[in-house]
């Protein structure tokens, strides 16, 4: 699992049948800052991922790659690889938050 921010969606009118009317969204993974833990870092990749909670541009969210991103009741005939299944409340470490709902900072 790891922790992204979405940057966009994309669209796409042809494509295998069981991805008709599934959202599809970037999300750029997220790492805790190395230098003092203070907040969330992008790490300059995208990936595309299948949205399975409706979440949108600017969350930062909790995915999942390879097989697990089949393991839910929506994905699991999906020919996909990453899937959003969370949206992120807070992020603590070491007893300090980091991250509290809305835009990464």
């Amino acid at each position: 699992m790891f922790l992204g921010r979405i940057t966009g969606s994309v669209v796409s009118t042809q494509k295998v049948r069981e991805l008709t009317g599934r959202k599809l969204l970037i999300v750029e993974p997220l790492r805790v800052n190395e230098e003092d833990q203070s907040d969330l870092q992008p790490t300059g990749r995208s990936f595309v991922v299948v949205d399975t909670v409706g979440a949108g541009e600017g969350e930062v969210v909790l995915c999942v790659q390879g097989s697990s991103a089949r393991f839910t009741a929506d994905t699991k005939t999906l020919p996909v690889d990453a899937a959003i299944v969370g949206i992120i409340d807070t992020v603590t470490v070491h007893d300090r938050t980091i991250f509290s709902g809305g835009q990464v900072a």
